[in-house]
């Protein structure tokens, strides 16, 4: 082989290298997505963030929690915004959803105010992933490129929605399966967790630990003790469960790092929350006491897992649609009928293990 041939063959081989380690969904993803077609779409979703937020500023977490319930089911593809219909089983209704998530509403406005923009550009999908970051960003968190150029799935998953959503009562071993199944790693776990620096709690997602705890008939033994008696004159034992707390009793509704130094002292809300810090011997120890240490470092995990995450399962090119309303697929309009009617349900017992 002539010298030549071998330089060739040697420059085909790096190149076959270095493309065969990009994450392909990766590739298929742009922050300049829209930039031609909708270029303004930023300033539309945060203009009616921005407005809902001045009355509603538990809406953040909230948006924040619903692209993270829509990416762990069948990707990042807006499946948890169909609603039922003849085809169509809804996973608004799944366990972990039902008088739980909160935002449906908003996603509309922002649907409503993009299309009348740029009708049938942008998908609802990428609608929940712009909205989480920017839901960060006003909560005085990280700022970041979010990839765009999903389309949305013509249907949906109600059984994946109750197997792949994390619970508030998982331990540390659950919750890492979980996110393996994502493609998601421990210190993504330690990270995306990190989301909890803002939102509010049901009693009904945490009671136990404050009066039954694994069926002992003791409180969690990895509660504070002042923590604990805060806990249970909110959450009183046989409530109504529906009361709510802050996620975290320090900064409620500041995007920062002191979710990791709750940990630290017994303050976590939920088990799942807990278990991160006070599992014994467990990895995740030292990556909370990382991010409580350098706030810098969190942003930056928080930021790369959220764009890993929105990576998951997407639809890109031909596949899927642009919904023109974001509850049905299109030609559908059997599946809009509820919207409203969901949504004030859902307000009445008011929701979620964090909002």
């Amino acid at each position: 082989m002539n010298p030549l041939s071998l330089i060739a063959t040697a420059f085909c081989c790096v190149v076959f290298i270095v493309i065969g380690t990009i994450p392909f969904s990766d590739a298929q993803l742009d922050p300049s997505f829209y930039n031609d077609t909708c270029s303004n779409v930023h300033s539309i979703v945060r203009g009616v963030l921005t407005n809902v937020s001045q009355s509603d500023p538990r809406i953040l977490a909230s948006l924040i929690r619903l692209h993270f319930h829509d990416c762990f089911v069948q990707g990042c593809d807006a499946s948890i915004l169909l609603n039922d219909t003849s085809t169509i089983v809804s996973e608004q209704s799944a366990p972990p959803n039902n008088n739980s998530i909160r935002g449906l509403d908003v996603i509309n406005q922002i649907k409503t105010a993009v299309e009348n923009g740029c009708p049938n550009i942008v998908s609802c999908a990428d609608i929940l992933a712009l909205a989480a970051q920017i839901s960060v960003d006003l909560a005085n968190g990280p700022v970041w490129e979010v990839p765009l150029g999903r389309r949305d799935s013509l249907t949906a998953n109600k059984s994946l929605a109750t197997q792949n959503l994390p619970a508030p009562t998982f331990n540390l071993t659950q919750l890492k399966s979980t996110f393996a199944t994502q493609g998601l790693n421990t210190t993504d776990l330690v990270a995306l967790s990190g989301g909890h620096t803002i939102g509010r709690g049901q009693c009904r997602f945490f009671v136990d630990r404050l009066y039954n705890f694994s069926n002992t008939g003791n409180p969690d033994s990895s509660l504070n003790t002042s923590y604990l008696q805060t806990l249970q004159s909110i959450c009183p034992n046989s409530g109504p469960g529906t009361n709510l707390t802050n996620l975290d009793p320090t900064t409620p509704d500041t995007f920062d790092s002191n979710y990791y130094s709750n940990l630290q002292v017994g303050n976590g809300l939920f088990q799942s929350d807990q278990e991160l810090f006070s599992t014994t011997g467990a990895d995740t120890i030292s990556i909370v006491n990382s991010f409580t240490n350098n706030q810098t470092l969190f942003f930056e995990n928080f930021i790369a897992s959220m764009i890993k995450m929105g990576n998951i399962g997407v639809l890109t090119g031909s596949q899927g649609e642009i919904r023109t309303q974001c509850n049905a697929v299109n030609g559908n309009s059997s599946g809009l009928a509820n919207v409203a009617t969901k949504e004030s349900t859902q307000d009445a017992v008011a929701h979620s293990e964090y909002i």
